[in-house]
């Protein structure tokens, strides 16, 4: 088995070596055409040999050869984009703060690394879906009883082999971990586990810790509940949290990233604007002539912590058809117009919304902005449901592209889930990730 994985870790090596040099051919040809040659052997050969050793020692130490890891999932692309960005930045160090050669390579550095990018993504993408139909890296022992997050992770077992390579070879319920920790022992050698999986709560007791902590000098990683809930469910299991692990995992998260966020959200929604108004003034004329009423249609939305906004949208129902007790419209809602169902079901309504991007009301990605009598009553009946207002709301999201349209309070409840998930987890990567999913399924999915 080890020989087996040496050799898999050695062609991937090998792989990622052929991609550099792949990548540094067509950057020159795309440059110098025909004199791509002279230049790679004369300028470029000697600078960048000496500098792909440094990047791949980048890639060992990002994980990127721990054929554990090595799955198509959202945590491995944002680790191999930052190993990627960090090799960016040695790079420039290199040609820029240390002029040793002759070359300042401003243009060919760029195309390179877009087309090193684009060629170590499919081979990473194929190297992983091969070795994914192997023996899964990963083996796991599941303390806890049946039931809420516990069950739900032993159900899905049978598919985490190819997609996330994990295997479920062994289960203990609470009451035997914690009375008999030596047969937690032996099912971990016994079975050869690589990975244990506990509750939070029994963190707590002392025997149990101490063998988990025993665990750690034999290579086994020890994860609670929910932190291997969100590896392979992608949402967060509300059941299985109390005060503490908010505390412990939203506090002072991504300050960084939240004003970068808002300052390329402000400029793209400012020059999408500009080059769709024309569209959305045929759009307006077209909704003013086949139905009386304003254009655009206002409602009172929450937006982060708690401040009300006025939410734009495209008017596609009739004027004043929502008297009354406010509800959640369904999808093929026969309130709707005639155009209005057309603007419903390619989002087009939606449009109306880079308005409130501009005005730094509303994201491009964040949880979807709820009604204020909604979210009086949901606050009182579902657990951490304010928890969704840390951050800006916005157009699309983690919870829409993973779950239907609210109907329901157990709609709510779902979304939730992986709205804290993307609370937690936000990044470049994961928004990226989101937008494209939504761009894919935009003509697909009717709302």
């Amino acid at each position: 088995m080890k020989s087996a994985n040496k050799i898999k870790v050695s062609a991937l090596f090998l792989g990622d070596i052929i991609a550099l040099y792949l990548a540094l051919f067509a950057t020159l040809l795309i440059r110098y055409g025909s004199e791509f040659y002279n230049q790679f052997v004369d300028r470029h050969l000697l600078p960048f040999t000496i500098i792909f050793p440094i990047w791949l020692v980048i890639f060992y130490i990002a994980g990127l050869y721990d054929l554990r890891r090595l799955r198509n999932s959202l945590e491995f692309i944002k680790t191999l984009w930052l190993a990627i960005f960090v090799n960016v930045v040695i790079a420039v160090f290199f040609f820029y703060l240390l002029p040793v050669f002759t070359i300042t390579p401003k243009t060919n550095l760029f195309i390179f690394m877009a087309v090193f990018s684009l060629l170590e993504m499919l081979w990473r993408r194929q190297f992983n879906h091969l070795i994914s139909s192997g023996e899964a890296p990963n083996k796991v022992l599941l303390i806890g009883n049946s039931a809420g997050a516990i069950e739900g992770i032993a159900s899905s077992a049978p598919t985490w082999i190819n997609q996330l390579g994990y295997e479920l070879r062994a289960r203990l319920s609470e009451e035997e971990a914690v009375a008999h920790p030596q047969k937690l022992r032996e099912l971990v050698f016994l079975k050869n586990i690589t990975l244990v999986v506990v509750p939070r709560k029994l963190k707590n007791d002392d025997r149990l810790t101490r063998m988990l902590y025993e665990f750690l000098n034999y290579g086994v990683e020890i994860r609670d509940v929910p932190s291997f809930y969100e590896i392979i469910a992608r949402k967060v299991p509300l059941g299985e949290l109390e005060e503490s692990w908010f505390l412990e995992n939203l506090t002072g998260q991504q300050k960084f990233y939240d004003p970068l966020k808002r300052a390329w959200e402000f400029f793209f929604a400012l020059l999408l604007q500009i080059l769709l108004s024309p569209f959305e003034l045929f759009m307006a004329i077209v909704i003013k002539l086949t139905s009386p009423g304003p254009v655009i249609y206002k409602q009172a939305r929450v937006g982060q912590h708690g401040k009300e906004f006025v939410f734009y949208k495209f008017r596609t129902m009739p004027q004043n058809v929502e008297v009354g007790v406010a509800r959640w419209s369904a999808p093929g809602d026969k309130r709707a117009t005639a155009f209005g169902r057309f603007l419903r079901y390619t989002h087009l309504d939606e449009l109306p919304q880079l308005l409130n991007i501009i005005k730094g009301e509303l994201s491009f990605v964040g949880p979807r902005p709820e009604r204020p009598e909604f979210v009086r009553v949901l606050k009182e009946k579902i657990p951490y449901y304010e928890v969704r207002l840390l951050v800006k709301p916005g157009v699309t999201g983690w919870a829409q592209i993973h779950h239907r349209s609210d109907t329901s309070h157990e709609d709510v409840v779902e979304k939730l889930q992986y709205d804290i998930y993307y609370i937690k987890n936000r990044s470049p990567i994961l928004d990226f990730a989101i937008v494209l999913k939504t761009i894919k399924t935009l003509f697909v999915t009717p709302k």
